[in-house]
């Protein structure tokens, strides 16, 4: 009897501590507690009837779309748009491209062109540059936001030019 109690309580114990301890529960209930925000802005924005803007409590990556059937070999992919940005503190924010070469993926990312803190609208970009029998399936594009604060995209652009 001692011995299947024992047994009983050590597998109790083991269940217990397999299970984890639970921290802290997400409600989403209110739809306002999720981070980043992200609407159209009519008011805000460069060409079109709107801009992007992404509101947000803490840094983050936005994925704006994907692209495929890229005819780029030995060429440059250049990925570029026009940014706004009202960041607190030292807030930064750029663009980052992710490029899928068969089961590989390489990426490129912006840090040397962003935008700091309160920046009225500016053009960044970012290359990949691709060799000879290079060829991309597909190239992912992202806005990374290393702060808090709201970022406005507009005029997002994919183009190609030549190796020099």
């Amino acid at each position: 009897m001692k011995k299947t109690f024992l047994l009983l309580a050590m597998f109790i114990l083991a269940v217990n501590l397999a299970q984890g301890e639970e921290l802290k529960t997400l409600g989403l209930d209110d739809p306002s507690s999720a981070s980043p925000k992200i609407e159209a802005d009519t008011q805000i924005k460069t060409e079109g009837k709107s801009s992007l803007k992404i509101t947000t409590r803490w840094p983050t990556t936005v994925n704006l779309g994907e692209v495929s059937g890229l005819d780029v070999e030995n060429a440059k992919l250049v990925y570029s748009a026009k940014v706004k940005a009202e960041l607190e503190g030292e807030g930064t924010a750029y663009l980052e491209m992710w490029v899928h070469l068969g089961d590989a993926q390489y990426f490129s990312k912006g840090m040397n062109d962003p935008v700091r803190q309160k920046t009225d609208w500016k053009t960044i970009r970012t290359p990949f540059l691709f060799e000879k029998g290079q060829k991309p399936d597909k190239a992912t594009l992202n806005l990374v936001i290393n702060g808090k604060g709201t970022v406005w995209i507009d005029e997002i652009t994919l183009s190609k030019e030549p190796l020099k």
